[in-house]
Protein backbone atom coordinates (compact mmCIF):
# COMPACT_ATOMS: atom_id res chain seq x y z
CA UNK A 1 0.00 0.00 0.00
CA UNK A 2 2.41 2.16 1.45
CA UNK A 3 6.17 2.24 0.45
CA UNK A 4 9.14 5.21 1.34
CA UNK A 5 12.70 4.36 0.89
CA UNK A 6 15.58 6.79 2.24
CA UNK A 7 13.30 9.93 2.67
CA UNK A 8 14.74 12.99 3.41
CA UNK A 9 12.61 16.35 3.27
CA UNK A 10 14.98 19.55 4.08
CA UNK A 11 14.08 23.00 4.94
CA UNK A 12 16.39 26.18 4.70
CA UNK A 13 16.12 28.44 7.32
CA UNK A 14 17.36 31.52 7.22
CA UNK A 15 21.47 30.31 6.99
CA UNK A 16 20.57 26.93 8.49
CA UNK A 17 18.97 23.67 6.86
CA UNK A 18 16.66 21.66 9.12
CA UNK A 19 16.24 18.12 8.21
CA UNK A 20 12.57 17.52 9.13
CA UNK A 21 12.65 13.91 7.97
CA UNK A 22 16.10 11.93 7.82
CA UNK A 23 16.13 8.74 6.04
CA UNK A 24 12.88 7.55 6.89
CA UNK A 25 12.21 3.88 5.58
CA UNK A 26 7.88 2.91 6.13
CA UNK A 27 5.87 0.35 4.77
CA UNK A 28 2.50 0.20 5.57
CA UNK A 29 0.08 -2.12 4.81
CA UNK A 30 -3.46 -1.99 3.18
CA UNK A 31 -6.17 -1.49 6.15
CA UNK A 32 -3.55 -1.36 8.98
CA UNK A 33 -4.13 1.32 11.89
CA UNK A 34 -1.29 3.60 12.49
CA UNK A 35 0.08 6.00 14.99
CA UNK A 36 2.77 8.35 15.03
CA UNK A 37 3.55 10.41 18.10
CA UNK A 38 7.06 12.30 18.82
CA UNK A 39 7.43 15.70 20.40
CA UNK A 40 6.99 19.03 18.75
CA UNK A 41 9.57 19.50 16.10
CA UNK A 42 10.12 15.29 15.40
CA UNK A 43 8.68 15.49 11.92
CA UNK A 44 5.16 14.15 12.76
CA UNK A 45 3.50 16.30 10.42
CA UNK A 46 5.76 16.77 7.88
CA UNK A 47 5.56 13.19 7.20
CA UNK A 48 1.74 12.66 7.32
CA UNK A 49 1.88 15.89 4.67
CA UNK A 50 4.36 14.02 2.23
CA UNK A 51 2.29 10.80 2.83
CA UNK A 52 -0.70 13.36 1.62
CA UNK A 53 1.15 14.53 -1.28
CA UNK A 54 0.64 18.14 0.20
CA UNK A 55 4.56 17.95 0.41
CA UNK A 56 7.53 16.75 -1.54
CA UNK A 57 10.27 15.03 -0.08
CA UNK A 58 14.19 16.71 -0.99
CA UNK A 59 15.45 13.03 -1.92
CA UNK A 60 13.85 8.94 -1.51
CA UNK A 61 10.67 7.73 -2.79
CA UNK A 62 7.22 7.17 -2.02
CA UNK A 63 5.11 4.49 -3.69
CA UNK A 64 1.29 4.53 -3.18
CA UNK A 65 -0.25 1.29 -4.06
CA UNK A 66 2.27 0.53 -6.24
CA UNK A 67 2.85 3.71 -7.80
CA UNK A 68 5.38 5.91 -7.66
CA UNK A 69 3.87 9.31 -6.82
CA UNK A 70 6.82 11.54 -6.13
CA UNK A 71 7.17 11.30 -9.84
CA UNK A 72 4.02 12.51 -10.52
CA UNK A 73 3.30 15.94 -11.77
CA UNK A 74 1.21 18.58 -9.41
CA UNK A 75 -2.05 17.91 -11.45
CA UNK A 76 -1.40 14.14 -11.22
CA UNK A 77 -0.57 14.18 -7.52
CA UNK A 78 -3.99 16.12 -7.22
CA UNK A 79 -6.11 13.60 -8.77
CA UNK A 80 -4.11 10.75 -7.06
CA UNK A 81 -5.22 12.78 -3.60
CA UNK A 82 -8.65 13.52 -4.69
CA UNK A 83 -8.94 9.88 -5.52
CA UNK A 84 -7.05 7.97 -2.44
CA UNK A 85 -6.20 10.07 0.17
CA UNK A 86 -8.55 11.44 2.66
CA UNK A 87 -7.43 13.95 5.69
CA UNK A 88 -9.38 14.95 8.99
CA UNK A 89 -7.43 18.01 10.80
CA UNK A 90 -7.32 19.74 14.26
CA UNK A 91 -8.57 22.82 13.57
CA UNK A 92 -11.40 21.15 10.95
CA UNK A 93 -10.86 23.64 8.28
CA UNK A 94 -14.17 23.39 6.79
CA UNK A 95 -15.30 26.55 4.70
CA UNK A 96 -17.23 29.06 6.81
CA UNK A 97 -19.78 30.44 4.47
CA UNK A 98 -20.97 26.89 3.31
CA UNK A 99 -23.56 24.26 5.27
CA UNK A 100 -22.41 20.66 6.60
CA UNK A 101 -23.65 19.29 3.65
CA UNK A 102 -21.82 21.92 1.24
CA UNK A 103 -18.69 21.47 2.67
CA UNK A 104 -18.71 17.48 2.37
CA UNK A 105 -19.57 18.15 -1.61
CA UNK A 106 -16.82 19.79 -2.23
CA UNK A 107 -14.00 16.64 -2.92
CA UNK A 108 -17.32 15.50 -5.05
CA UNK A 109 -17.61 18.50 -6.90
CA UNK A 110 -13.87 18.26 -7.48
CA UNK A 111 -14.05 14.82 -8.72
CA UNK A 112 -16.36 15.74 -11.59
CA UNK A 113 -19.23 13.77 -10.19
CA UNK A 114 -23.32 14.88 -11.42
CA UNK A 115 -25.16 16.78 -8.65
CA UNK A 116 -27.72 14.49 -8.49
CA UNK A 117 -25.01 11.41 -7.25
CA UNK A 118 -23.26 13.81 -5.03
CA UNK A 119 -27.17 14.82 -3.41
CA UNK A 120 -27.36 10.67 -2.11
CA UNK A 121 -23.09 10.34 -1.41
CA UNK A 122 -23.57 13.67 0.73
CA UNK A 123 -26.45 12.41 2.37
CA UNK A 124 -25.77 9.08 2.95
CA UNK A 125 -22.23 10.55 4.65
CA UNK A 126 -24.24 12.78 6.87
CA UNK A 127 -26.51 10.31 7.82
CA UNK A 128 -24.25 7.63 8.83
CA UNK A 129 -22.52 10.22 11.11
CA UNK A 130 -26.09 11.36 12.64
CA UNK A 131 -25.52 14.40 11.35
CA UNK A 132 -28.43 14.67 8.87
CA UNK A 133 -30.61 16.81 10.83
CA UNK A 134 -27.13 19.14 10.81
CA UNK A 135 -26.78 19.45 6.58
CA UNK A 136 -27.75 22.57 6.45
CA UNK A 137 -26.28 24.32 9.20
CA UNK A 138 -22.86 26.03 8.55
CA UNK A 139 -19.40 25.46 10.91
CA UNK A 140 -20.06 28.37 13.56
CA UNK A 141 -24.02 26.40 14.36
CA UNK A 142 -21.97 23.48 15.24
CA UNK A 143 -19.96 22.39 18.27
CA UNK A 144 -16.83 21.23 17.69
CA UNK A 145 -17.44 17.31 17.85
CA UNK A 146 -19.96 18.03 15.30
CA UNK A 147 -17.75 19.86 12.30
CA UNK A 148 -15.23 17.21 13.57
CA UNK A 149 -17.65 14.68 12.07
CA UNK A 150 -18.50 17.30 8.99
CA UNK A 151 -14.59 17.38 8.12
CA UNK A 152 -14.55 12.92 9.14
CA UNK A 153 -17.73 13.07 6.27
CA UNK A 154 -15.97 15.11 4.02
CA UNK A 155 -12.61 13.45 3.81
CA UNK A 156 -14.53 10.27 3.51
CA UNK A 157 -17.45 10.80 0.87
CA UNK A 158 -14.93 9.72 -2.07
CA UNK A 159 -14.43 6.49 -0.52
CA UNK A 160 -10.64 7.38 -0.29
CA UNK A 161 -8.18 3.97 0.59
CA UNK A 162 -6.04 5.88 3.22
CA UNK A 163 -7.62 8.41 6.31
CA UNK A 164 -4.82 10.73 7.48
CA UNK A 165 -5.62 12.04 10.92
CA UNK A 166 -3.61 15.19 12.40
CA UNK A 167 -4.27 15.65 15.89
CA UNK A 168 -8.44 14.79 15.42
CA UNK A 169 -8.77 15.27 19.04
CA UNK A 170 -6.48 18.25 19.76
CA UNK A 171 -9.69 20.31 20.03
CA UNK A 172 -11.82 18.72 21.47
CA UNK A 173 -13.04 17.77 25.13
CA UNK A 174 -12.29 14.42 26.12
CA UNK A 175 -16.08 12.57 25.35
CA UNK A 176 -16.19 14.15 21.88
CA UNK A 177 -12.73 13.61 21.08
CA UNK A 178 -13.44 9.49 21.75
CA UNK A 179 -16.47 9.71 20.09
CA UNK A 180 -14.35 10.68 17.06
CA UNK A 181 -12.16 8.56 17.35
CA UNK A 182 -14.16 5.85 17.56
CA UNK A 183 -15.53 6.79 14.32
CA UNK A 184 -11.77 6.93 13.08
CA UNK A 185 -11.57 3.13 13.96
CA UNK A 186 -15.32 2.03 12.57
CA UNK A 187 -13.73 3.41 9.56
CA UNK A 188 -10.64 1.48 9.97
CA UNK A 189 -12.81 -1.88 10.22
CA UNK A 190 -14.21 -1.54 7.25
CA UNK A 191 -10.71 -0.99 5.51
CA UNK A 192 -9.48 2.27 5.37
CA UNK A 193 -5.92 2.28 6.07
CA UNK A 194 -6.13 4.74 9.22
CA UNK A 195 -2.59 7.03 9.96
CA UNK A 196 -3.03 8.89 12.70
CA UNK A 197 -0.53 11.70 14.24
CA UNK A 198 -0.82 12.56 18.27
CA UNK A 199 0.91 14.10 21.17
CA UNK A 200 -1.95 11.95 23.56
CA UNK A 201 -0.66 9.36 24.39
CA UNK A 202 -3.79 7.60 25.20
CA UNK A 203 -4.73 7.95 21.89
CA UNK A 204 -1.38 6.82 20.36
CA UNK A 205 -1.71 3.65 22.28
CA UNK A 206 -5.28 2.88 20.42
CA UNK A 207 -3.50 1.84 17.41
CA UNK A 208 -2.35 -1.87 16.40
CA UNK A 209 0.91 -0.09 15.25
CA UNK A 210 2.55 2.68 16.71
CA UNK A 211 5.41 4.38 15.42
CA UNK A 212 8.03 7.06 17.48
CA UNK A 213 9.98 9.86 16.02
CA UNK A 214 12.87 11.98 17.38
CA UNK A 215 14.58 15.38 15.16
CA UNK A 216 13.30 13.59 11.78
CA UNK A 217 14.17 9.81 12.07
CA UNK A 218 11.81 6.91 13.34
CA UNK A 219 13.23 5.96 16.94
CA UNK A 220 10.49 2.74 16.81
CA UNK A 221 8.26 0.91 15.48
CA UNK A 222 5.71 -0.73 18.39
CA UNK A 223 3.02 -3.77 17.52
CA UNK A 224 0.44 -3.30 19.80
CA UNK A 225 -0.37 -7.16 20.54
CA UNK A 226 -3.22 -6.75 22.35
CA UNK A 227 -5.05 -4.47 19.87
CA UNK A 228 -4.07 -7.13 17.32
CA UNK A 229 -5.51 -9.94 19.40
CA UNK A 230 -8.68 -8.08 20.15
CA UNK A 231 -9.37 -6.87 16.67
CA UNK A 232 -9.00 -10.97 15.79
CA UNK A 233 -11.49 -11.80 18.35
CA UNK A 234 -8.58 -14.22 19.42
CA UNK A 235 -8.59 -11.85 23.45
Amino acid sequence: MIELTEIHRDFQVGDQQVHALDDVNLTIASGDYVSIMGPSGSGKSTLLNLLGLLDRPTSGSYYLNGQDVTSLTDIEQAQVRNREIGFVFQMFHLVPRLTAAENVELPLILAGMPPDQRRVKVGNALGDLGLADRSHHKPDQLSGGQRQRVAIARATVTEPNVLLADEPTGNLDHKSGMDVVHILEQLNQRGITLIMVTHDPEMGQRARRQLRMIDGRMQSDHQNKSRIEQDDGSA
